[in-house]
């Protein structure tokens, strides 16, 4: 109870400072269109912008195409049988038990396929896995049930907590991006490469944007890294949520990402950031309440 009594202390001080961190918020939001969400009823990916988000959707429609194939080979194999060698058609079967050049094919045909799957697939694990220098490096801490963000070269550090339904109109987004929307942002230059490092404070949790092609979990104790850039020209608001099962407010851990020009950073940095690490956030109200409890 003492705990709950603290925390809950933690949370109305960070609240003292809800005011000036919306109106920091909102002078990054301006001007900047949704491009990254999730849609109603979609089954497609989310426009790629990253070379990352490129390879992995041209290597998913390679398998989709591998996969239809070998469905379709399959199917049409089963009907062949069904219809040649049923007890009408083919009343007398045959009574022999190997065919060497069937199972020669079906051994070294399943093993060209991997190969050509391998062949196309290693080099896109390799390239997500190599880590080239950083042009901006962030780091990010996932907790129950939230993110807090570092930018160690910057000196700035902030937390970035989902928006309640009311909230989403005062800082510039509507109802459809409940869930999605975050009270601050990671901001990042387009043409940039930015290397994330991800770790966690409690559980498993994992950062994850679809448009960018990227996701890595955050495991206490750990520091893993995961790498992207935006194409110029790509600037917008991108969404993502926790992709890793981490407790009863799982799904209340968006992530949002403001891809801004490089001159667009740099006068963040300049002019807003230092006031920006200054203002503090707030919890949203499911943690207030499980502070008091």
């Amino acid at each position: 109870m003492a705990f709950r009594k603290t925390m809950g202390g933690l949370w109305a001080g960070f609240g003292a400072t809800f005011l000036a961190g919306a109106a920091t918020a909102q002078s990054v939001r301006e001007g900047l269109e949704i491009r990254g969400a999730p849609e109603p009823g979609g089954v497609n990916f989310q426009t790629p912008v990253t070379e990352l988000a490129r390879d992995l959707q041209n290597l998913d429609t390679l398998l989709l195409v591998i996969i239809t194939a070998i469905v379709v080979f399959v199917l049409g194999l089963l009907a062949w049988t069904m219809l040649r060698h049923n007890a009408r058609a083919n009343p007398t079967p045959a009574i022999f038990t190997h065919n060497t050049k069937i199972e020669l094919t079906w051994t070294f045909v399943p093993l060209v396929i991997l190969f050509v799957i391998g062949g196309f697939s290693l080099p896109v694990l390799f390239k997500q896995q190599t880590i080239p220098e950083a042009d901006v490096l962030i780091k990010a801490t996932g907790y129950q049930w939230y993110w807090g963000y570092e930018y160690p070269e910057e000196g700035l550090a902030f937390e970035s907590f989902m928006l309640e339904r009311d909230e989403l109109e005062e800082y510039g987004y509507s109802q459809d991006e409940y869930l999605l929307a975050t009270d601050t942002a990671v901001v990042i230059p387009t043409g940039q490469t930015i290397v994330m490092q991800v770790t966690a404070a409690d559980v498993i949790h994992a950062w994850t944007i679809p448009a960018f092609g990227v996701k890595q979990d955050g495991v206490p104790g750990r520091l893993a890294e995961l790498w992207f850039e935006v194409d110029p020209g790509e600037e917008g608001i991108y969404f993502g949520q926790c992709s890793e099962l981490c407790g009863i407010n799982h799904a209340y851990m968006p992530i949002t990402v403001f891809a801004v020009t490089q001159e667009e950073y740099d006068a963040w940095i300049a002019g807003e950031a230092q006031q920006f690490a200054s203002t503090g956030t707030r919890a949203p109200a499911y943690l207030e309440l499980a502070a008091v409890e």
